[in-house]
């Protein structure tokens, strides 16, 4: 239990966009609640320059960067680099709790130092499973690992939660909050600023249907990113409307493979990687999301927007059967046949479109700091987040 009047001084470890984006909106409440609450954040840089886009649109300045990236480096190198970084910051800083976020190398790094410092660990987004340890890797085992570490762990789903309780963690320490990126993307929705980027006036100049796409994940490198090209190809010459728009991550791996297949070729665009608020501006506009990312299979569902999971396996299985989502592989002919039933089938379409989602309803942030809260013995338990409750689509969102 922490004294009443002393504000409880809550570190945030946290390295890559995604992380960023879904604690962006958790620390910036916290900033607003100064007589409770003192955060600081410790950002290793695992992803330098799409950290930074995310940092400066939500305007957080760390308290410290200890900068771990560099050039095709390891695993291993990565989680020590981390380690040996987060380890005199928190010996010097003290806090009363350590907050990490999902699946990251720096989300089991950042636990792990906690530990070592007896400090108790409160892990976001917890409870995800696909219940294969290589896929997707090394996530997966991260996020197992920061299971065994953690002291309270801020599950977004209900399925998370039994995840969990089946691992044996206490029901007393697993709270159901919904997932942050909702705050995140209701947040940035809620700024009602325009996006000036030129694709999204191409989009709307031209009259196109956009298939917006992302793909960089590490089980997808290599030959199963030949196959999401190949049937981008395909899907452009069957389909004179659609314009495909792919923001290509910086990782060597991914641009090796994507540039010398997708470059210079007609109603492909092929960008840099685009900063937080101007994808949520591509995912309003596009007319299917083929993806690999986590966290767009929980934010597009609540822009109406149905998604297309590049992927063999999902940790996320509520969109699946929600409808929100679909799980397509990387398969070259599953990857054309789920799209062409969504450009051609109006009603396949708008059974999608129209799906609830099943990840969060903008709240799950209060719920965290009411939670946080309770721990240091100062409030009671928050009331779990119920997804029946939700109704809302790109309308009401």
């Amino acid at each position: 239990m922490i004294a009443p009047d002393i504000p409880v001084k809550t570190a945030f470890i946290f390295g890559t966009r995604p992380e960023a984006i879904k604690l962006a909106p958790l620390i910036r409440r916290m900033r607003q609640l100064p007589e409770s609450f003192h955060p600081v954040t410790i950002v290793t840089a695992q992803h330098r320059e799409m950290l930074d886009q995310v940092l400066n649109l939500f305007s957080i300045t760390p308290e410290y960067d200890i900068g771990i990236i560099r050039p095709r480096q390891t695993l291993a190198e990565i989680t020590a680099n981390a380690v040996r970084g987060l380890d005199t910051i928190l010996a010097d800083e003290k806090p009363d709790f350590v907050v990490v976020q999902g699946d990251t190398s720096t989300t089991f790094a950042g636990a792990l130092a906690a530990f070592y410092h007896k400090i108790p660990v409160a892990h976001v987004e917890a409870g995800l499973r696909t219940q294969n340890r290589y896929n997707p890797f090394p996530e997966e085992i991260n996020r197992r690992l920061t299971s065994v570490v953690a002291d309270a762990h801020f599950a977004p789903t209900a399925t998370a939660v039994d995840n969990l309780r089946a691992e044996g963690i206490s029901p007393e320490r697993i709270w159901l909050t919904g997932n942050t990126v909702v705050d995140a993307l209701k947040d940035v929705v809620s700024w009602n600023r325009p996006c000036h980027h030129p694709v999204i006036q191409k989009i709307a100049t031209e009259n196109r249907r956009m298939l917006f796409v992302t793909s960089h994940r590490r089980e997808n490198q290599g030959e199963p990113q030949v196959h999401i090209c190949k049937a981008l190809l395909k899907l452009v010459q069957m389909y004179p409307d659609i314009l495909v728009v792919f923001p290509v991550h910086l990782s060597p791996a991914v641009r090796d493979t994507v540039m010398p297949l997708l470059g210079n070729q007609e109603r492909i665009l092929l960008l840099d990687p685009i900063d937080y608020f101007e994808t949520v501006h591509f995912m309003k506009n596009a007319y299917v999301i083929l993806t690999d990312s986590g966290g767009i299979q929980e934010e597009a569902p609540g822009l109406g927007r149905p998604v297309l999971v590049l992927r063999d396996t999902t940790e996320r299985p509520e969109g699946i059967a929600a409808g929100t989502a679909k799980l397509v592989g990387t398969e070259t002919s599953r990857i054309i046949d789920a799209t062409v039933e969504l450009l051609s089938n109006p009603k396949a379409y708008q059974h999608m479109a129209e799906a609830v989602n099943p990840y969060g309803d903008g709240h799950a942030c209060s719920r965290i700091l009411q939670a946080l809260e309770h721990l240091a013995g100062r409030a009671d338990s928050p009331a779990p987040f119920d997804v029946a409750a939700i109704h809302y689509n790109e309308q009401t969102l």
